[in-house]
């Protein structure tokens, strides 16, 4: 055989490759593109959960500032010694809630004042705080709360999104698979796209198809590494929850086989009571020694099975926040005791949390959820999950740009219709979905705090925008059902500043002004999307009144990817 017919044959066969992998990308993209945009979306808005949960608790803001005029006003008083404030706490435990399995006492913050705080678990499992006076030890009621505050799940509803889209493990489940195809269409995306790095620096605008192309190249390449990165981490991190047959053939099934192998995976053995009554010992030697060991000062000191020989004591260090933008681990200082003083484990600031396995799952879960590098980071992996956004976003739309000049019949006779609810579809996910995030918003100003279970009624309000813009996409033509939702996009972010003056009294400049970067980032980020939404909604509006032009382009375009 001639050199020139194998190198025929090896093209033939490479050319069959990437056709293959052309199919694979296009229809892993199309049906998963929807659930991903909405993914990648709330991901990117998870991002900054905690600005968005502080912009939709304005109560909060005015308590905080509050709390600060009078801890300035209070007049000071000679500060109460750690194992003071340590005994005090073990005093009220014993009194008002022996029997718990769980003491948790914070002597003091980072400085060694503070306020005294001690947690245990009630009959229901739920995590209960006593605030004391450090000085008796008596408990201080909470102050009455003159506005009542807003029940709301604030940006934790992004993130609960984002992983399970409210579903819980059927949606965890449902996630993972599109994570895993989204591995798929990546990889098969690299090998259909022959001049993918060249194409990153090509942008044809007004072509039709083409420019869309080149839209989705750009962002694709761009981002790609983050891609990779953010679709691995979120799989393996959270594996065990739906992939538990490993686990499961080497512990079991049972209850007690689950506990074996969590004791395993965080190297600790479980302990019980022995039943041989035992006082809780001074904490202070405890406290002062384990400062030593992991080089912290002391957060917390917990004592588990208070009052009993098979007791354990824990002291957990405070982490720095400088600290943790340098470490791949958020876990602090800690080292456990048993009563008689002997030390069982130390763990360094920044080591395994419980051991490696959970040390890699932990570090996993931080390079997903941009748990390092502080605020750089976050803003890096937003605008790179913005870009991840615009791949889904412009992948779908092109499917469909493609087929309005030259339909593939790939359903039959159904092919019409089956490309018309696609069209309907991605207006929902993609314009539909951001306006049910920017009616999420509203929703916190809106709803009256005095509603029962006011929280859900604001996700409702979310789900129902974005089930209303499916209605309004199915029913309107394509062309004026992406203007219109454009449109009320623009608007509900450019008036959020608007609504949250006349709700709360509030404004940007005044935000500034007081240094709450967090609840101005989020308006002005708002006023960001809005005008982007403005601009995309007066595009399409020239398009779709311009229909000589479009088909002109669209002419332009099909002869240029035929040639």
């Amino acid at each position: 055989m001639s050199r020139r017919v194998r190198a025929v044959e090896a093209e033939v066969e490479r050319q069959g490759l990437r056709k293959s992998m052309a199919w694979l990308h296009t229809w892993c993209g199309l049906w998963f593109s929807w659930l991903l945009f909405a993914v990648f979306l709330t991901g990117t808005l998870a991002v900054f959960a905690e600005p968005i949960t502080h912009w939709m608790t304005p109560e909060h803001h005015a308590e905080e500032e509050r709390e600060a005029e009078e801890a300035a006003r209070a007049p000071t008083s000679p500060a109460i010694p750690r194992g003071e404030r340590l005994a005090r706490a073990v005093a009220f435990m014993a009194e008002h809630h022996p029997t718990r399995d769980m003491w948790e006492i914070w002597p003091s913050d980072a400085t060694g004042e503070g306020r005294l705080s001690a947690y245990w678990f009630d009959e229901k499992r739920l995590y209960v705080q006593a605030v004391l006076e450090p000085a008796t030890g008596a408990e201080v009621p909470p102050p009455p709360r003159e506005i009542p505050v807003r029940g709301t799940t604030g940006g934790q509803h992004f993130v609960e999104f984002h992983y399970n889209l409210h579903g819980g493990t059927l949606g965890l489940w449902v996630v993972a698979i599109a994570a895993m195809t989204m591995l798929v269409a990546l990889v098969s995306g690299v090998i259909t796209h022959r001049r993918i790095f060249k194409d990153f620096f090509t942008f044809r605008t007004g072509k039709g198809q083409r420019s869309w192309l080149d839209a989705h190249n750009a962002v694709a390449v761009l981002s790609l590494p983050f891609q990779f990165m953010i679709a691995y981490t979120g799989i393996v991190f959270t594996a065990t929850n739906y992939l538990p047959a490993g686990v499961m053939a080497h512990y079991g099934a049972s209850e007690p086989d689950r506990v074996r192998y969590i004791a395993d995976l965080q190297s600790a053995q479980p302990h019980a009571r022995t039943g041989t009554p035992m006082a809780v010992p001074n904490l202070e030697p405890f406290a002062a020694r384990a400062e030593a060991l992991m080089g912290q000062p002391v957060r917390a000191v917990v004592v588990d099975h208070p009052g009993d020989a098979g007791m354990r004591i824990g002291v957990y260090g405070w982490n720095d926040a400088k600290d943790l933008e340098r470490r791949m681990s958020a876990a602090s200082g800690m080292v456990e005791f048993l009563p008689s003083g002997e030390v069982l484990r130390v763990r360094h600031p920044g080591g395994a949390q419980d051991g490696g396995p959970s040390f890699l799952s932990e570090v996993m879960g931080n390079l997903h959820m941009a748990g390092m590098g502080g605020w750089v980071v976050k803003w890096f992996f937003f605008l790179c999950g913005l870009a991840g956004t615009a791949m889904m976003g412009t992948g779908a739309v092109l499917f469909m740009v493609k087929r309005r000049t030259r339909s593939l019949g790939e359903f039959g006779a159904r092919t019409p219709q089956v490309y018309r609810a696609i069209e309907g579809l991605n207006i929902a996910a993609i314009a539909g979905l951001a306006l049910a995030c920017a009616a999420y918003l509203w929703a916190n100003r809106l709803v009256p705090l005095s509603i029962e279970a006011r929280a859900g009624w604001e996700i409702r309000v979310f789900f129902a925008v974005w089930m209303l813009s499916l209605v309004h996409a199915l029913w309107r033509a394509p062309a004026r059902a992406w203007v219109e939702q454009l449109g009320a996009l623009a608007a509900l972010c450019l008036l959020l500043p608007v609504l949250n003056l006349l709700a709360t009294g509030d404004q940007v400049l005044a935000q500034l002004v007081r240094g709450d970067g967090e609840s101005a980032g989020v308006e002005l980020i708002a006023l960001a999307f809005g005008a982007l939404a403005a601009c995309a909604a007066c595009v399409c509006h020239r398009r779709c009144t311009s229909p000589s032009r479009g088909a002109t382009r669209a002419r332009r375009a099909s002869v240029e990817e035929a040639a």
